[in-house]
């Protein structure tokens, strides 16, 4: 056991102690064995979950999720303090500056007549030591979900003037990639290149329409979960038995009463 003193309410400091005493000889045996990599996929769990819970708009959810999401700034702060590297008083540091540095018309002097989107980009350019719009797309995570990634990079190359004008040559775009992914199939090559190259074109026209690619697939998942439930409830009894025909009949039922 370790000395800890119960709170009401507990602070951002208590936090830290705990994460602390979690961590030490007498601590928590799981906590102790973690390691950076080991908690990667915890972070993008807690954001999601997050997320999902503004989607819900679900605010006591969010509470809890946010709790998460900062347990593990915490923990991943913890290991690298041990490890002397920085502390969480040096992410709260960096965070802070980053904030004021790139809020030059809040905390100083902005420069007349710049919008202050462009003056967010400029400055961020700057503090990332960019120095070619090439270097800005090399920015972008690549550990993002692809659809989020590819509309990033291609804002990014919008701002540096490579783009077209309107939606008609992106959707030419689009169908050229689905006629090579055709072939690609039929031949038995290339197929994952293409396949990747026809999602990119979707989400360039996505763009243009003024809709996000994550958010349409996301509702397009949602579509076919609520429609396979509906054709599984007509079919009455397993699925494997039918045949394709009557599978399709089925679909095309489970679509109509949805209007």
């Amino acid at each position: 056991m370790v000395n800890f003193q119960v709170a009401e309410p507990y602070r951002m400091d208590d936090l830290l102690n705990i994460m602390e005493l979690l961590r030490s000889p007498g601590g928590c045996p799981w906590d102790r064995a973690q390691t950076h990599q080991s908690i990667r996929a915890n972070m993008l769990e807690e954001a999601y979950e997050a997320a999902e819970a503004i989607d819900r708009m679900d605010m006591d959810n969010l509470r809890e999720e946010l709790g998460d999401v900062l347990l593990q700034v915490v923990f991943h702060s913890a290991m690298a303090r041990e490890a002397g590297r920085f502390t969480f008083a040096d992410v709260v540091d960096g965070i802070c500056k980053k904030l004021v540095f790139r809020h030059p018309h809040v905390f100083g002097t902005a420069e007349a007549g710049v919008p202050e989107g462009e003056q967010w980009d400029v400055r961020k350019r700057v503090e990332k030591g960019q120095e070619t719009a090439a270097d800005t797309l090399d920015s972008v995570a690549r550990a993002l979900p692809a659809l989020i990634r590819a509309s990033k990079l291609q804002s990014k190359a919008a701002k540096a003037g490579f783009d077209w004008r309107d939606v008609s040559p992106a959707l030419d775009k689009l169908a050229e990639e689905l006629e090579e992914l055709r072939t690609a199939v039929r031949e038995e090559s290339n197929v994952e290149e293409e396949l990747g190259d026809l999602l990119f074109a979707a989400v360039k026209v996505g763009r243009f329409a003024g809709v996000d690619g994550e958010q349409a697939l996301h509702g397009a998942c949602e579509k076919f979960i609520r429609r396979f439930r509906r054709v599984e409830e007509l079919a009455g009894g397993a699925l494997n038995t039918m045949d394709v025909p009557e599978l399709e009949e089925l679909w095309r039922r489970a679509k109509r009463d949805e209007t």
